[in-house]
């Protein structure tokens, strides 16, 4: 298929079932055990600096475990697999003293992922598989200070934000993704530059792909780190016409339920979800197995909460396999008609009625 029919595929396949997104990358990583020599490999070994931990850098120089990966969700019933590019840009791999490679590495991830679900489109042509360009964070906030004896500074600006998230998608795209997810948005302000970047190159490049947009809600107060509600952050999204808007990550599902509801109550565009298989505990696992969070999704398939449903941080094939299995028989939520009318957010959301 091409491209254009590949996005066709999607939104006709999100209007007559619950789509299913893969699971944790750096949980299934974790299993290899992969010590600094690993993941340098053969391109990397005389890097000058250490860059064990840098899960992006496996799609140069471990191909092998990523596809192996992005296969077994696959075979788990993934309807979208992400691009191990989570830190892929310029800002965050300049740690390990790879940023000039950040393009490179987004067409390397792009590849792997788009071959793999290729390869299952051909097996199950009934059931297409579709690639999700995966744009997190960054390591650096725009709009909250670092330094707690200068609120004013910044350590990251909108401009430079905007530039790293520009080569990401650039190279996003160019290895041949079908939608981009703008995901784990902790800072507002930082979603903004993405998708102010992402258009830009839509523009530069004649291209269009639908935009998903995923949040974080980073305490039991249901607010972002930069201080917004779900219903706030959907209304500073809402300008870029998402595909999708939707929370990840954050706690596990039975914590996240009241804002993703806040956010299906709100928005005219398809809802998605996939949190951590609960909280991390003390040694920094996760404990929710997958039958027990796919019982806590199944309730909200049920209720008509959700188009699009995976996991986080924690989560598995195995996770995977059995959420798919237990919303299967519920129908996607109905996109609502909402009225027009002045909506306005800061940390609070105002509607002029």
């Amino acid at each position: 298929m091409t491209r254009e029919e590949r996005i066709a595929a999607l939104k006709r396949e999100a209007k007559q079932r619950i789509l299913i997104l893969d699971g944790a990358m750096g949980t299934m990583i974790q299993r290899y055990k992969l010590d600094e020599a690993g993941y340098r490999g053969a391109r990397f070994k005389d890097h000058k600096h250490d860059v064990k931990g840098d899960n992006d850098l496996l799609v140069l120089s471990q191909p092998k475990v990523i596809s192996e990966i992005h296969n077994a969700y696959l075979e788990a019933g993934a309807d979208i697999i992400e691009t191990n590019t989570f830190n892929s840009q310029a800002i965050s791999q300049a740690d390990y003293g790879l940023e000039d490679i950040a393009e490179e590495m987004n067409v390397a991830a792009a590849k792997l992922a788009r071959e793999a679900a290729d390869a299952w489109t051909k097996k199950t042509p009934a059931n297409p598989r579709f690639v999700a360009g995966a744009i997190g964070p960054t390591n650096r906030t725009a709009s909250i200070s670092p330094d707690v004896n200068n609120p004013g500074f910044r350590n990251v600006s909108f401009d430079a934000l905007v530039e790293a998230y520009a080569t990401q998608t650039r190279g996003l795209i160019e290895g041949g993704v079908d939608t981009i997810l703008i995901e784990t948005v902790f800072d507002t302000l930082n979603a903004k530059a993405a998708g102010f970047a992402v258009e830009q190159v839509f523009d530069g490049m004649g291209v269009e792909l639908p935009i998903m947009i995923s949040g974080t809600i980073t305490d039991l107060s249901g607010r972002n780190l930069s201080g917004q509600t779900p219903e706030a952050f959907w209304y500073s999204m809402q300008h870029l016409e998402p595909f999708s808007i939707g929370l990840n990550c954050s706690f596990g599902a039975e914590q996240l339920r009241s804002s993703v509801a806040d956010i299906a109550a709100a928005a005219d565009t398809l809802v998605s979800v996939y949190p951590n298989a609960g909280l991390p505990n003390e040694m920094g696992g996760y404990d929710e197995s997958p039958e027990f969070m796919a019982g806590l999704l199944e309730e909200w398939a049920k209720d008509g909460l959700i188009n699009i449903v995976g996991g986080c941080c924690g989560t598995t094939p195995d996770h995977i396999r059995a959420i798919a299995e237990a919303v299967s028989k519920y129908l996607p939520r109905h996109v609502p008609e909402v009225a027009h009318k002045m909506r306005l957010s800061g940390l609070e959301p105002f509607v002029h009625e």
